[in-house]
Order: C-alpha cells, then sequence, then structure tokens
C-alpha cells in the first residue's frame, strides 16, 4: 500500500458504511409507513375515518389509499436502489431525496389547507428535479433538471393561481370549506380556476405538448425513473380528484377527456418509432396518463385512481426490470402484421365477453352514457391480449384456450376487485362517479380513438412518411438533453 492509499482508506470505508446505514434507515422508515398505513386502512373498511388535524391535515380512506401505494413504490425503490446503486458517490443524496419525495406527495394528499397543499405540490417537483440531475458534473443531467424544473415551476404557479382564485373568492382557505362553496361561485371564476388546475396537471403528468420534460428525464438513475414514472406523474390524478367538484360544477370534463384521448393516441404511436427501452417507457407513460385524464374527463374519477395505482405498479416493474431487458433484448426484423378471418373473429368476441364480464362485475356500461368507454378501452385491451396468444404458432389450440379460459377472467375480475374497491374507499367524495350523457365529441373521438388504433396496430402509418417523421420529431427530448459520453 502506498502513502496515498494509507491516508485514504481509513476515510473511504467508513463514509460507505454511513452510506449504508443511511439507506437501510430510509428503507425501514418507508416499510414501517407502509405496514402501518395498511393496517390502519384495514380499520377503515370496518369504520368511518375521517380526522382533521389542527385544519392543516385531514386524514380518510382515500388519505390511507394513496400513502400506502406510495410508501409501498418508496419501500420497493429503496430496496432495489441499496444495491443497484452500490459504489455510486451519491447514494446518500439519493436515499434523501427519494424520502423527502415520498414525505411530500404524503404530504399533498393528507393537506387540507391550500397553503400544505401548494408547498408540497412544489417539493414535489423540488425533490423530482434534484433526483434528474443527481449527478451534478454531468452537463446532460444538470441540463434535464434545469429543464424540468422550469415546468415543475410553470407547474406550480398554475396550481397556486387556480387554488388561491378559489380560496380568496370563497374566503375559506381549507379544501372541507372551499368544496361546499362552490356552488355559490360565479361560472367565469369556476371555469378561470378549473383550466388553471388543468394546465397544472397537464404539465405534471406528460401530456402534450409538455411532454418533453418527461422525455428529457432520462439522466435519472433507473430507481428515480421508476420512482418518477410510478408516482410523480400520478400526481394530477390526485389533484384532479380532490378538485372533482370543481371540474363538474366548471363543466371542463370534454376538454379533459379531448387532451387526455389525444395524447394517448399520439403517444401510443411515438412510442413505436423509439428504439430505447427507457425512451418506449416514456411513451408509455404518456399514453397512460393520457388514458388517466381520459377517465377524469367522463366522469369517473375513481377509475382514473385505480388507473394510477395499476399504472404505478406496472411501470415500477418495467423501469425496475429493464437492464435485464436490454440484456436480453436482440435485434432482429419486426414480423408482419398477420390475422386470419377465424382469429380476427376469436380476437372480436373476446373483447366483447371480456367487455360484458367485466360490466357485469362493475355495473358500468350497461347504460348509454360515458360508462361506455369504460367497456370500451377493456375490450380493447381484451382483444389487444386474445391477439397476442392466438399469434403464437408454438402452441396448440388446446393451449391457447386453456391459456385464455386461465388468464383473462383472472385478470379482468382482479381489475374490477380494485376497481370497486377504491371507489369503495372513495365513497365520501361528492364527485367520485359523474357519469354523463353520451354527446357528439365523444362519439366522434371514439371512433377516431378506434380508427387510431387499427392504423397503429396495422402498421398503416409507416405509409404516411410525413406522419412518420411528424411523430418522430415530437418524440425528442430537449436538444441540451440528449445522452452523450461523459467525460472521464
Amino acid at each position: 500500500m502506498n502513502l496515498k492509499q494509507a491516508f485514504e482508506t481509513p476515510f473511504i470505508r467508513p463514509q460507505r458504511k454511513i452510506s449504508n446505514y443511511y439507506c437501510y434507515v430510509v428503507t425501514a422508515i418507508c416499510a414501517i409507513v407502509f405496514l402501518a398505513t395498511v393496517l390502519i386502512m384495514l380499520i377503515a373498511t370496518t369504520v368511518h375515518l375521517d380526522f382533521n388535524f389542527w385544519g392543516l391535515f385531514r386524514i380518510n380512506a382515500f388519505t390511507l389509499l394513496i400513502w400506502g401505494v406510495v410508501s409501498f413504490f418508496s419501500t420497493l425503490v429503496s430496496i432495489y436502489s441499496s444495491t443497484y446503486l452500490t459504489g455510486f458517490r451519491y447514494r446518500t443524496r439519493f436515499a434523501a431525496l427519494c424520502l423527502g419525495f415520498t414525505l411530500s406527495v404524503m404530504v399533498l394528499v393528507a393537506a387540507d389547507h391550500v397553503v400544505a397543499l401548494l408547498i408540497s405540490w412544489f417539493l414535489m417537483g423540488f425533490f423530482m428535479a434534484r433526483l434528474i440531475g443527481i449527478e451534478s458534473d454531468w452537463p446532460e443531467a444538470c441540463a434535464a433538471s434545469e429543464y424540468a424544473q422550469k415546468f415543475f415551476i410553470l407547474s406550480g404557479v398554475m396550481l397556486s393561481a387556480g387554488v388561491l382564485l378559489l380560496a380568496f373568492s370563497t374566503e375559506k382557505f381549507t379544501q372541507a370549506k372551499i368544496i361546499p362553496a362552490l356552488s355559490s361561485l360565479p361560472k367565469p371564476t369556476l371555469l378561470v380556476s378549473s383550466l388553471f388546475i388543468i394546465f397544472s396537471c397537464l404539465i405534471q403528468s406528460a401530456i402534450y405538448p409538455f411532454h418533453r420534460w418527461l422525455l428529457s428525464a432520462m439522466t435519472a438513475p433507473t430507481p428515480a425513473s421508476a420512482l418518477m414514472h410510478a408516482g410523480f406523474v400520478n400526481g394530477s390524478g390526485i389533484i384532479l380528484t380532490l378538485f372533482a367538484s370543481l371540474m363538474v360544477h366548471a363543466d371542463v370534463l370534454t376538454l379533459l377527456f379531448a387532451v387526455g384521448g389525444l395524447t394517448a393516441i399520439i403517444a401510443q404511436f411515438t412510442k413505436l418509432l423509439q428504439v430505447s427501452v427507457k425512451q418506449k417507457l416514456a411513451c408509455s407513460t404518456i399514453a397512460q396518463m393520457g388514458f388517466m385524464i381520459m377517465q377524469c374527463g367522463l366522469g369517473f374519477f375513481n377509475a382514473a385512481v385505480t388507473h394510477l395505482i395499476l399504472h404505478g405498479f406496472y411501470k415500477a416493474y418495467l423501469f425496475l426490470s429493464s437492464g435485464e431487458n436490454i440484456k436480453a433484448s436482440v435485434p432482429e426484423k419486426p414480423m408482419p402484421i398477420l390475422i386470419r378471418p377465424l382469429q380476427a373473429l376469436v380476437v372480436i368476441m373476446s373483447g366483447i365477453i371480456g367487455a360484458g364480464f367485466f360490466a357485469w362485475l362493475t355495473g358500468k356500461g350497461k347504460v348509454l352514457d360515458s360508462g361506455i368507454f369504460l367497456i370500451l378501452v377493456v375490450a380493447i385491451t381484451v382483444g389487444q391480449a386474445t391477439y397476442n396468444i392466438v399469434k403464437q404458432s408454438i402452441l396448440t389450440f388446446g393451449q391457447k384456450l386453456v391459456l385464455q379460459l386461465l388468464v383473462f377472467p383472472a385478470g379482468i375480475g382482479s381489475y374490477a376487485l380494485i376497481y370497486n374497491g377504491v371507489s369503495y374507499l372513495m365513497k365520501d367524495f361528492a364527485f367520485v362517479e359523474v357519469p354523463s350523457p353520451l354527446s357528439l365529441v365523444q362519439i366522434l373521438f371514439g371512433v377516431v380513438f378506434l380508427l387510431g388504433f387499427f392504423i397503429m396496430k396495422l402498421g398503416l402509418y409507416k405509409n404516411f412518411p410525413w406522419l412518420y417523421v411528424k411523430l418522430l420529431n415530437i418524440s425528442q427530448p430537449y436538444r441540451h438533453t440528449i445522452l452523450n459520453y461523459k467525460n472521464k
């Protein structure tokens, strides 16, 4: 050992141990919060739970639901990063930022006073921007962090404008008092306030045209990306649910439906053009956030909350396993999409049966209202899954049949169970479910949505070079955040 090593070694090892201990403490805190939340939530299913603390915070069944989901994701990410980030020099800072982000989300959900709500919203953006640019000596990471922070600040300003307009108009500064007073406000005030809040949510969820910050955030470590895509972008769904009464009174549900649906279609197209695994996942997240906003626009805020929970689990898994997918991936020529008439019939019948099963379990779609679109999404999902099975040449007819009979009832049943459970926990919300009569806009958009789906699945967009180039251009990250080799 030379002189330099002799002086450096005693200081490096204790620092590494401190980093390990700190990460373990953060993991333990998240795990304890998750277990405590689940225990209290089980109690909340049998008794009415609604506590208000000093007019600042309010804890009810919905609060516990989101707390449980957030603390679970944070525990998962913390456990994963404890080994994934071994040797990473900013490991302690990463753990602290993740803990700060988790606590800010929990405060956001529990906040009753508007000041607590707004501060927690700004803090969410602050912690996430720091996670995106955690490698401060990496120019692209710093650029991505600054770029995202601008969007987060704008989102916070928009939310502040909308919420404070309501607070000063009603002269009340807690959600518990503002929401009942909305009916007394003039329509222009409600409209302006709702538009501010909607724009804030669109920015947070990376809805078009505010999507580039998410595409530019690839500098974040993979565990941070999992937390971002599974938790951060879902924050808008929570805000829209908390202010569901405002959206209904301001009559802006159609706007949410159109913007969310358009984003879902565009993002699904752009996903097909990506060659990077993380960029594919980013486009997928944007599409799923579009679906969530679309469900809010249909008046089903309980469906939106269900969607953000399931999307969080799914996207956390995809990001945390992305390294394995990259390692196992081999470039290969895409297979042409061919479907025989009998296969097409099986796909259509499976979609119809699956949608009918979901309608029977949840009671949705039995009336010609906006709930039909929930059934349509289920039918498309089941049809897509069926096609993925029937096209497998290595499976026999009997194996395909058994696979469908086993997977689909379990999948649809689980989704319906979670949907009904979320609806039960949100029963105290005044506008948790507000189906509206079918409008011409909804019908026309439904047709466009189906056409876009088939154009995408059949690959017809490849026949229009201008469309291909347009989609490719809008799915590019901010130019200063394009990843280059770091200087060593």
